[in-house]
């Protein structure tokens, strides 16, 4: 896969992301690769914050909602070709 394909899959789900990093442009897609992990990580996060905590259905839909948004930034400027981070979340750096 070429660099704008490979950053486009990366958002699409978990499974999107590890055919991303396994077959797509790893060197080239860095930086859609991390903030595409650090997006999917935090809804699971959220996820089971919401299971887990007493009021965490409060924290979920809050999280859920952030890492939508956040998702939908990162996924807007992999079609666009653009690497600029999406808020708090892209300034965490995994890979």
């Amino acid at each position: 896969m070429n660099k704008r394909t490979t950053d486009i899959v990366a958002y699409l789900t978990w499974i999107g992301l590890v055919m991303a990093f396994a077959v797509g442009d790893r060197n080239g897609s860095r930086f859609h690769l991390n903030q595409a992990l650090v997006i999917w990580l935090g809804f699971t996060v959220c996820g089971l914050l919401s299971k887990v905590l007493f009021a965490g259905w409060i924290i979920g839909i809050a999280g859920s909602l952030f890492c939508s948004l956040c998702w939908f930034i990162g996924f807007i400027n992999a079609i666009q070709g653009v690497e600029r981070e999406v808020p708090l979340l892209g300034q965490i750096h995994l890979i």
